[in-house]
């Protein structure tokens, strides 16, 4: 059946409009996977990555050169869909009415006018965030680079888990589609013709990032650095805490020392345990990635538009809001682990303030309040240093309308927190403080009174 299910995905990606670059990588992804290839990385066939440089170590650098053969690359296909919202994530407001995307504009705005450089913007979209994306940006007309605001990322079949036929929903024909994973983005630039015209426009350089993480900015140093030592792929990592155990993080591969990228769907089974010790496996990725332009094409060129990444494969059902439906298989790539297919491909450590991505709303809470500030420019500075660790309970915090209820008059004082952790239905009253170490445990609805101080 796996063969006859690998030709109805690709008739199925071509009656859809799919390119043959797009189809030729499915069907090389879903041969590996009906080998039986899964890319678990077993703890004992890594090391951790020793000492690596900091970006404080790195020599000051000519901003105005160092960014003009720049592009900003953001990630922008997903939804809000864990906050229970239907609408691109980058249009949630994240602090004093700008959203995500303002507060990206803002940012790109402010350093060309300061550097005096082009520095384009540009997105790479789904089917679902593409309109209100452009629509949004509507509002932006200075932000015009002379080249196209975005790109698509593409969409391929989710499998039927027991035939690896493409999945049939006809209640939802969306549904029986799914994005392949980040890592698609270095195809999508190829068959986009958006590689080829920044190449052309002398824009030698990408740093490509999440659009949920505002403290990835373009920095001159790492800019001059990956010019100046001609670094093919460059990946910047943070130092593990407590808040990372679930996060991808980096290893050095025993069997030819090559830096390996290990996420959570490819730590084998009892293994768990040694995934989360951030202690051992020192350094994440944070998804912001410095890739040579030149580099990438050759790469690409040579290998007919398909960059093979690790096969990661998720198991979820065709409607993921409903656990009854027909369970399939989504076949998916991580951006990050195309460093072990660059030669020379380097990490550098940056601080947490590079590293503010909102995945949940415990993080939006954070960003919302007084832990960090906003500059003139749209830059998103912490306030305080370690930033608080913030843990609410799903229940009643989990979806964004729920959590606005229960912060009616914004989020509480989190300046002077080290920690927050509330479990159980609590409604938080205007001009509340937290200081150091705080537990909230309540067994019935509970609300804290406006000007309250919790230690």
């Amino acid at each position: 059946m796996s063969a006859a299910g690998r030709r109805a995905a690709e008739e199925k990606m071509r009656a859809a409009g799919a390119p043959e670059e797009a189809i030729r990588g499915f069907a090389r992804a879903y041969d590996r996977l009906d080998a039986g290839e899964r890319m678990l990385l077993a703890s004992a066939d890594l090391e951790p990555v020793p000492d690596v440089p900091a970006l404080e170590s790195l020599p000051d650098a000519d901003p105005a050169r160092a960014l003009g053969a720049l592009a900003v690359i953001k990630l922008n296909g997903g939804l809000a869909t864990t906050m229970g919202l239907d609408r691109p994530k980058s249009l949630l407001e994240v602090r004093e009415g700008r959203s995500f995307l303002d507060v990206i504009v803002g940012q790109i705005l402010g350093l060309r006018r300061r550097h005096g450089v082009a520095l384009p913007l540009l997105l790479m979209d789904s089917d679902a965030t593409r309109t209100e994306t452009l629509r949004a940006l509507a509002a932006h007309p200075d932000l015009d680079a002379g080249l196209p605001l975005d790109f698509l990322q593409g969409m391929v079949p989710k499998l039927e888990r027991d035939t690896l036929a493409p999945v049939s929903w006809p209640a939802a024909p969306a549904l029986e589609w799914c994005p392949p994973g980040h890592g698609d983005v270095y195809g999508a630039l190829r068959r986009s013709g958006i590689l080829a015209m920044l190449l052309e426009r002398g824009i030698r350089h990408a740093m490509i990032s999440n659009a949920d993480n505002l403290g990835a900015t373009p920095d001159p140093r790492i800019a001059a650095l990956v010019a100046r030592e001609r670094i093919p792929f460059l990946m910047e990592v943070v130092e593990g805490s407590e808040a990372d155990r679930k996060g991808g993080h980096l290893a050095r591969r025993r069997a030819d020392g090559a830096l390996v990228l290990r996420e959570t769907a490819q730590t084998p089974p009892g293994e768990e345990d040694s995934f989360r010790d951030h202690r051992r496996w020192r350094y994440y990725n944070t998804n912001s990635l410095w890739v040579d332009l030149e580099a990438l094409a050759a790469t690409l060129e040579q290998a007919d538009g398909v960059l093979e990444l690790p096969l990661i494969v998720n198991p979820k059902t065709v409607d993921p809001r409903d656990g009854a439906s027909t369970p399939v298989l989504q076949l998916e790539s991580a951006m990050g682990a195309a460093i072990e297919r660059f030669a020379g491909a380097r990490i550098v450590r940056v601080p947490r303030t590079r590293f503010a991505p909102v995945k949940t709303t415990d993080d939006l809470l954070v960003l919302r309040s007084d832990a960090y500030r906003l500059t003139g420019e749209l830059f998103v500075e912490p306030a305080t240093e370690p930033l608080p660790y913030v843990e609410l309970d799903p229940r009643y915090y989990r979806l964004l309308d729920g959590f606005e209820r229960r912060f009616p008059s914004g989020p509480p004082s989190l300046r002077e927190a080290t920690r927050l952790t509330v479990t159980g239905d609590v409604t938080f009253g205007a001009g509340v403080r937290v200081r150091g170490a705080v537990e909230l445990r309540v067994d019935e609805p509970a609300r804290i009174a406006d000007g309250a101080l919790l230690s």
